[in-house]
Order: C-alpha cells, then structure tokens, then sequence
C-alpha cells in the first residue's frame, strides 16, 4: 500500500500547535481553496455537536470539490486514535466514506528544539474512475501537504 510522508518543524511551543490541530478548525485553515473544502459536522464521541477537541470517536463529515470543477465529494472521517504525553501527541484519522478506497492519517506532534516537529503520514489507496486516478492522484499530494506545514507555519509561528 502506498504512504506518503512529510516533516516539517514549526517555531512554536508544542502546546499550541497540537491544540491548533486537536479542533476541526485547523482542517479548514489547513485545506487549500483550490479544495473548496466544507466541514459540514463535526461530532464528539458522546454525540456533541462541534467539539472543542476531537477525541478518539469523533467524526467529521466534509465535503470537497477540487478546483471546484469536480464533482463535490463527500468525505467521512473519524478520530482512530488520540494520545498525548510529555512533549509528544498523535492523532489518526481514518475515512469511512469518501473517494479513496483507503485513507489512514497519522499526525504526530513533537517538542523539539527550535519548536515542534510535525510530521503526517498518509497509508492510502487512489480510486480508479474510468481508468483514470481520482483529481487528488492526478495532482499528487505534495502540493497538498506542501501548503498544508507551509501554513501551520505562517498561522503559528511568531
């Protein structure tokens, strides 16, 4: 299965940077327009509408439309995992619905000199439509997580 990878250290104290990206909030700051991204719920795991963090159990229902001449796909997700220790946190999240076969997210979050390392990978599969990989595979997602720490970058550091 293919993964993807990427790292970047963000000049900020860890504390701010895991709650940054621990409310559905940072998704729509991180998400690139060109994705016309729309959170449409977010839900604890007790059934609380908009959460002030997503624990382990949450889910979030979106909606994209790359470029906005795609489609608008739907893209259902939950918190798999949420950990937090000295220094260290992580946050998986997982896709119940959406237009790839397989989309396992991991982020980590860790203090380290100079700031905190951010890290996401990525396990997934790209659909097939029409023998043609879906808009996110004909574009890689380099881009994508290029903006992405860019941003968490520009919104967070000092």
């Amino acid at each position: 299965m293919p993964v993807y990878e990427r790292e970047t250290i963000v000049d900020a104290p860890f504390e701010e940077v895991w709650a940054f990206h621990s409310h559905h909030s940072g998704l729509e700051a991180l998400t690139p327009d060109w994705m016309h991204l729309r959170v449409e719920s977010a839900v604890g795991p007790d059934g609380e509408p908009d959460p002030e963090t997503l624990e382990t159990g949450s889910k979030i229902v979106s909606t994209i439309a790359p470029f906005g001449v795609a489609p608008r796909q739907r893209w259902v997700s939950y918190v798999a995992a949420r950990e937090e220790g000295d220094g260290t946190a992580l946050f998986r999240d997982e896709m119940m619905r959406g237009p790839f076969p397989k989309w396992v997210h991991t982020h980590t979050f860790e203090a380290v000199d100079g700031g905190t390392r951010v890290h996401d990978r990525v396990e997934y599969e790209l659909p097939v439509v029409r023998g043609l990989f879906g808009p996110l595979g004909w574009i890689g997602f380099e881009p994508l997580f290029r903006y992405r720490h860019r941003k968490t970058k520009e919104l967070l550091e000092e």
